[in-house]
């Protein structure tokens, strides 16, 4: 079997302590900014790892029927340890707002590019709501708290230059 960067990201997510399903959406929810992913995507892929060895599923109680709760194992543990020694580089970021400023000189009217940038303002502050939350999250995991810590603070600084960028953008466009 083939393991692929998001398989990584749910081998990494169910950890040491495990999840269920519902778990790692969570999850995913607070660190969308991290990765990209659909929420249907951390209900299969964890149910591959498992028939692949990489996690072990078992049923426990859940509010609305049983559910599945994931653990990694040795061989899931060993995949993760030898894939964090690969070299790695710049994140992949598909930022289609730097395209569309790119392409005002193509628009009938660059206030038109102008009023499809604007709804990211919207974006960068529910980013900044959605990193609080994760920070609060941070209090239930001793033991990844300084590490997330550190990702939260880069995340913001991230939204910080993608503020700094609109302003420059808007100020480059307005008539």
């Amino acid at each position: 079997m083939n393991l692929t960067p998001f398989s990584y990201v749910v081998l990494t997510l169910v950890g040491r302590g495990g999840a269920t399903a519902h778990e790692l959406a969570a999850m995913r929810d607070r660190g969308r900014l991290y990765w990209a992913a659909p929420r249907s995507q951390l209900y299969a892929e964890p149910k591959r790892l498992a028939e692949a060895g990489f996690l072990e599923a078992t049923e426990e109680p859940g509010r609305t029927g049983p559910r599945t709760r994931y653990a990694l194992t040795e061989r899931g543990r060993k995949a993760v340890a030898a894939w964090v020694r690969e070299p790695v580089g710049l994140p992949r970021i598909q930022h289609e707002a730097a395209v569309r400023v790119l392409a005002a000189d193509l628009a009938d009217d660059p206030a038109d590019v102008l009023a499809g940038l604007a709804p990211l303002r919207d974006e960068i502050a529910a980013g900044r709501a959605m990193l609080a939350e994760g920070l609060e999250a941070t209090e239930n995991l001793p033991e990844r708290r300084a590490r997330l810590e550190a990702q939260h603070r880069m995340a913001n600084r991230i939204l910080d230059a993608l503020e700094a960028w609109q302003d420059e953008v808007e100020a480059l466009l307005r008539p």
